[in-house]
């Protein structure tokens, strides 16, 4: 593509443009829902599993996951994980969590996105639905507990372009939404939904995981 007589090089006009669709989708979950039917990206395959250790239809070799956390300028959270990292066996799923302070005097409304890398990895992670893309709010001083399940498809070890992975970081960031006495209306409790997550997951045998990653090929 050219533009003004400059040659832009495909791969690096995909790289911006996703870039700032990735950036414009934090905003709305609708436009987030359409990026991802035209673009193909974030196609959702949805797997029922046994949250049981010793359930694991496949176990693979172990992996580091790591967990990082970020907030935008202006949303005057502490967000962070529990945990800065874990070992697994691939196959295996655990839970972690994640933890949200609002250290201001006013109630804020955030909504947070996700990635993970490396990017080939981003396929072969599957997660139970958490707390991104949704308006989430905090009350001054109100903490917030986000429970995370996860586990790493054993076919990652199998795969030539990615079986000599072994560290994958799982990683988020909040960004500031309008708070506003109707935007604080209507977006739910992040305190609320986390301990709703939470019982859920101590008290159901199995889950559904979700991976929103295209195979890179």
């Amino acid at each position: 593509m050219k533009i003004f007589g400059t040659s832009i090089p495909p791969v690096t006009l995909s790289v911006a443009i996703l870039a700032v669709a990735t950036t414009a989708v934090v905003y709305s979950p609708t436009l987030y829902r359409m990026f991802c039917e035209a673009t193909g990206y974030g196609g959702t395959v949805s797997v029922s599993r046994s949250l049981d250790p010793e359930q694991a239809p496949a176990i693979g070799p172990l992996v580091k996951v790591r967990f990082d956390a970020n907030v935008s300028p202006g949303l005057d959270w502490t967000f962070g994980p529990v945990e800065r990292e874990v070992e697994v066996h691939m196959g295996v799923p655990k839970t972690v969590f994640y933890r949200a302070v609002n250290n201001s005097n006013e109630t804020l409304v955030g909504r947070a996105t996700y990635n993970v890398t490396p990017g080939s990895a981003g396929y072969y992670f599957n997660k139970t639905d958490c707390f991104c893309f949704a308006e989430q709010k905090l009350a001054p001083g109100e903490s917030a507990e986000m429970p995370v399940a996860f586990f790493v498809d054993p076919e990652m070890a199998e795969e030539f372009e990615t079986k000599g992975i072994r560290t994958i970081t799982l990683s988020y960031t909040f960004f500031r939404l309008a708070s506003d006495e109707e935007a604080v209306a209507s977006a739910r409790s992040l305190s609320e939904t986390g301990e709703t997550r939470r019982r859920e997951l101590e008290t159901s045998s199995t889950a559904e995981f979700t991976n929103n990653v295209q195979r890179l090929r």
